[in-house]
């Protein structure tokens, strides 16, 4: 009786545990949140863009983990276009890298990056404010990271204009 206890307690502890863990995967895909819709203001559009990227699919063997879409880099802010779009997970954050070329998660290890906050919406335009002094011209990628799990999601590498 009290073996039969024991196990009933332990697959029910077990089963929780894995349900909780399922949810946590599972919920960004059931319930997303809505598309981004946010638009450049008029002052924005003045200001110049000094760089501009498309998020990639750094990792085609991977299904979970991609991006796509467009990052413009002006003087005070990244803005991520229309056409953004990433697979949903928990914790995603927008950084600014000074290297190119990241294509896996052990490629963003030892270096300086900027975080410029978490990812409001896994689809649609968004911007992110820029901290005042920094030197831009130091940093050519903006990636996408999931910091729960410290996986690249998506990187976009930054073109320099003019």
């Amino acid at each position: 009786m009290l073996r039969s206890l024991a196990i009933f307690f332990v697959g029910a502890v077990l089963g929780t545990a894995f349900g909780v863990a399922l949810g946590f995967f599972l919920f960004p895909f059931i319930f997303p949140p809505p598309p981004a819709a946010e638009q450049l203001t008029t002052a924005d559009r003045a200001s110049a863009v000094l760089a501009q990227g498309t998020f990639i699919h750094a990792n085609p063997s991977d299904p979970i983990h991609w991006g796509r879409g467009s990052a413009s880099v002006r003087p005070d802010s990244v803005f991520l276009g229309e056409d953004f779009e990433v697979g949903p997970g928990p914790k995603y954050h927008v950084y600014l890298v000074p290297r190119m070329q990241i294509r896996s998660s052990g490629d963003l290890q030892g270096q300086m990056f900027v975080d410029l906050g978490r990812l409001r919406s896994f689809k649609g335009s968004q911007r992110y404010a820029i901290p005042a002094g920094l030197d831009l011209a130091k940093y050519q990628s903006v990636i996408i990271w999931c910091e729960q799990f410290s996986v690249l999601i998506s990187p976009a590498d930054l073109a320099r204009k003019g």
